[in-house]
């Protein structure tokens, strides 16, 4: 497996986890009052920053592992990066149009966070999984 499409394995793998954290987290303190109403920010930041740490050891281990094998990427690499890239990146851009929408029509902070968040995840499985379609299946 290719130092490449391990990574888009675990980055994957640590969005899922770190959203379903996240959930159990903010889920655990609704106590019968809205949800909206239910305190997100802090949970939401540490799932965030401990994704991104999770992320670059990850990356880390896996340098790691394939130093014997080298880790030049070569053109397909790159290409199956750039496709995962932009099915990724496709989520980001639904998130922003969804909480512009919810901003407009004055939603509560927590939708609009929450929506972003979610469409952040979406972007990083749906690219991995994308990615690692392309590993496996080649490009389309």
């Amino acid at each position: 497996m290719a130092f490449e499409e391990k990574r888009a394995w675990a980055l994957g793998v640590i969005a899922i986890i770190g959203y379903a954290l996240y959930a159990v987290l903010v889920l655990s303190q609704v106590d019968g009052r809205p949800l909206a109403e239910v305190p997100y920010i802090g949970a939401m930041l540490w799932t965030m920053g401990l994704g991104i740490v999770a992320g670059i050891v990850s990356g880390i281990w896996f340098g790691i592992a394939a130093r014997h094998d080298g880790l030049q990427s070569d053109e397909r690499d790159r290409e199956i990066g750039r496709f995962g890239d932009v099915v990724g990146q496709s989520f980001v851009a639904i998130g922003g149009v969804c909480a512009l929408v919810l901003a407009m029509v004055e939603a509560p902070h927590f939708w609009i966070a929450n929506v972003l968040y979610l469409c952040f995840v979406l972007s990083a499985v749906l690219g991995s999984a994308a990615k690692v379609s392309a590993y496996r299946q080649g490009m389309p």
